[in-house]
């Protein structure tokens, strides 16, 4: 009987992994589709027919129509890869600010960390949204207004955890060897320790993305973020408030809707990421 217990104990956590990666292979599979379906879809359905307008959700029209008689299905998938788009290249542009300052930090003497640890604080005081509602509206909004506010503000939280993540690193043994050898503070930071880090910054990447595309959303809903004349999901819902009164819930449902979806599934991946790297460590 004990034997057994054992057996089963030392199939349960390849059991844990392989679940783990099915369901990020589920959720990547998930994103793909949208991201390909927003590309491939035919623009067409989203000209003005007036025939088709105010049109309720049907087997023609999945998600309805809108008051000009635009397919809300094809609108809010190409509005959910614009919004993936626009979230990318903020994410990645604040996590590498969060990996410059985190490196810096830990590896430029204590002058440099005391004076990068005083920035993250103050960012950190002040919520993401207001911050980047300041930079939006001071840069014109749009597609260049938006993608900078992004990047610029979501960057403090990641670049205090990768801080503490360096500086634990820093104090390993073969770190010591390499700074006794004369190697250089930027040769150790891009040869010993960013390696280290790589797992924790790509979770970190990972947990970013649905707060950056939620915020993109949020100022976009505004009127401080894309184009009216972009289908993004925030210019979907914001014109959608006008109709609701008239009984066309379906105009915010459905995107509201697949908006939560994409960005819970971004945070499936990164939460099924750390459990993956929790372990493989173990």
């Amino acid at each position: 009987m004990i034997p057994s217990l054992k057996n089963a104990n030392k199939r349960s956590p390849l059991n844990l992994k392989q679940r783990t990666l099915f369901k990020i292979l589920i959720s990547i599979v998930f994103l793909a589709i949208v991201i390909l379906g927003g590309v491939l879809l035919d623009e067409g359905r989203i000209v003005t027919n007036l025939n088709e307008r105010n049109s309720a959700p049907s087997l023609k029209h999945l998600f309805g129509t809108d008051w000009l008689g635009r397919d809300m299905f094809t609108r809010t998938v190409m509005g959910l890869s614009l919004s993936i788009g626009v979230g990318l290249i903020g994410a990645i542009g604040s996590t590498l600010i969060a990996l410059f300052l985190g490196m810096a930090a830990a590896t430029m003497g204590k002058m440099a960390d005391r004076l990068i640890s005083w920035i993250i604080d103050l960012f950190l005081s002040v919520p993401h949204l207001v911050t980047l509602i300041l930079i939006a509206f001071t840069l014109g909004g749009g597609f260049k207004g938006i993608v900078i506010g992004l990047t610029l503000t979501h960057w403090p939280s990641l670049a205090r955890v990768i801080r503490a993540e360096v500086m634990q690193v820093r104090s390993a043994e073969f770190v010591q060897v390499s700074q006794k050898m004369g190697k250089s503070r930027w040769w150790i930071a891009l040869h010993h320790i960013l390696p280290h880090i790589a797992p924790q910054l790509l979770i970190g990447f990972m947990l970013l993305f649905p707060h950056v595309i939620l915020h993109e959303a949020a100022v976009t809903f505004l009127g401080l973020g894309l184009s009216p004349h972009e289908p993004a999901i925030g210019i979907i819902l914001s014109e959608s408030m006008k109709y609701l009164s008239s009984g066309m819930w379906w105009l915010a449902f459905f995107p509201g809707l697949c908006l939560l979806i994409v960005v819970r599934t971004f945070d499936q991946i990164g939460e099924n990421l750390r459990v993956l790297m929790t372990r493989t460590h173990d």
